[in-house]
């Protein structure tokens, strides 16, 4: 397996580095500020009636396949996973994708698009490439670049999203779908010889370099719970390391892993680290909800137990003591040349 050399704006923010910490209360409110960047089946259009949404626990879900993802798409989940977009994009130096598509991509698909803002960047950098955004939930915005359509389906069905695609994209998938192989073998059938993957996911974990982080660290028995949560619903969560493994199982080749530190809080030395790590710690607050909502309540812990540890795992993702991280994990791998679509799979 290739492992990709990082670029030299992200050489210090890859796995082996070790992120140097500041002193607390050292950056100022300039460092917070982004960069600047360029920036008849199951299957059913956007463009159609299905927005009906279930409610619980004071959360909004997708009613579409109601229940199989119990993550809420109401709008504190839209507005975490632009916040998202928003820390990939500094950790990456602005870079949508790594796989090398060139300069004029024809076709490419989206696999999870939730809020589209993946899609809508992609399609406004790539004019030459028809992009189409795939999500349970029809979340997506109306006001879209004339190159770009969303769908509403489930990944995990059969594929009728057409085929011969130079990319299949899939961010923040590989922990919650049921099957992923199938759906990295679906993406392998219906893309072009030559074309490539790239999934983006996160580790659901913390780690630390200094022994700042004691094994009991809230944060860190928070991800470990939410391990077993999910577990529970059918998905492994942390499955971001060896997505690798699975996309040469499924037949892909050259296939290429970059990984980056996230940290927690605004401990970070680095001024872009910093944000990141601002950015991490209100994604991961934003999340508790989320996790009380459903994903608790499946082990079986009542709410006021939920109440007690929640608060604090907040009380954790405010100190700058500790210093925690999780990784970003970016895998590549390209369909080889000459390996046309199998009829019938």
């Amino acid at each position: 397996m290739t492992v990709a050399s990082a670029d030299p704006m992200t050489e210090q923010r890859g796995e082996e580095a070790v992120i140097e910490a500041g002193s607390p209360g050292e950056g100022a409110d300039s460092d917070y500020e982004p960069i600047e960047l360029d920036a008849e089946s199951a299957n059913t259009s956007i463009t159609s009636s299905l927005y009906k949404h279930s409610y619980e626990n004071g959360r909004r879900y997708h009613v579409y396949r109601d229940g199989k993802y119990p993550i809420p798409n109401d709008d504190i989940e839209q507005n975490r996973e632009d916040m998202k977009h928003a820390m990939v994009l500094e950790l990456t130096n602005g870079k949508l994708v790594y796989a090398p598509i060139g300069d004029n991509p024809q076709k490419v698909i989206d696999l999870g698009t939730g809020t589209g803002i993946w899609a809508i960047d992609f399609a406004d950098k790539y004019p030459s490439a028809q992009v189409t955004g795939v999500d349970l939930s029809p979340i997506q915005p109306s006001w879209i670049p004339p190159n770009l359509k969303f769908l509403v389906d489930d990944i995990e069905d059969d594929w009728v999203a057409g085929s011969d695609y130079d990319l299949v994209y899939a961010r923040n998938i590989a922990p919650v779908v049921k099957d992923f192989p199938k759906v990295l073998k679906r993406a392998y059938e219906n893309l072009k010889p030559g074309g490539w993957m790239e999934t983006g996911d996160f580790s659901a974990d913390v780690d630390c370099d200094d022994n700042t982080m004691k094994p009991d660290w809230p944060l860190k028995v928070f991800w470990d719970r939410v391990q077993d949560a999910m577990a529970a619903f059918g998905t492994e969560i942390r499955i971001a390391p060896r997505v690798g493994q699975l996309m040469e199982e499924a037949g892909f080749v050259n296939v290429r892993k970059k990984v980056f530190k996230v940290p927690v809080g605004t401990w970070p030395l680095d001024k872009t680290l910093r944000l990141v790590g601002l950015y991490m710690r209100t994604v991961t607050g934003d999340f508790l909800g989320a996790a009380a909502s459903r994903p608790f309540r499946k082990l079986g812990m009542s709410e006021e137990e939920i109440e007690v540890f929640l608060a604090g795992v907040r009380k954790a993702l405010q100190t700058e003591e500790v210093h925690c991280y999780g990784r970003y994990y970016v895998w590549s791998g390209q369909k080889p040349e000459g390996k046309g679509k199998v009829v019938g799979v």
